[in-house]
């Protein structure tokens, strides 16, 4: 009989864990949000200055992607460095493309699948 009690005990505090767990996970999502919401904010701002300005400083380029890289778990985040990378291109498309890549890398590696396949049969 104890060891049957022992064992709900167990499973309950497993649950508590779980659910304490849960629910810690789910306050750091919501504050990578917020956090993205400010960088695009103040990344949003930067880019558009660069695009209308015209600027070709490809040290300020790379620097704003690389910043911006970081959170592009975020879908307005990602809509920015898509909009920036194709700004770019025109001027560096060598660059451009090692960003697209590292995109790739850090953020999906769904789509690199194909070009592992592809390597793998050669």
């Amino acid at each position: 009989m104890t060891k049957l009690v022992k064992t709900k005990k167990t499973k309950r505090k497993v649950k508590e864990s779980v659910d304490n767990l849960v629910q810690s996970i789910g306050a750091i999502a919501q504050s990578m949000q917020g956090l993205a919401r400010q960088a695009e904010i103040q990344y949003s701002i930067e880019v558009e200055d660069i695009i209308e300005s015209k600027d070709r400083d490809p040290n300020r380029i790379q620097h704003l992607l690389d910043y911006i890289l970081g959170f592009c778990f975020d879908d307005r985040m990602l809509v920015l460095y898509k909009k920036l990378c194709r700004y770019y291109f025109f001027i560096d498309p060598e660059a451009t493309v090692f960003y697209i890549n590292s995109y790739r890398e850090m953020w999906d590696e769904e789509s690199l699948k194909p070009l592992k396949k592809k390597k793998k049969l050669k």
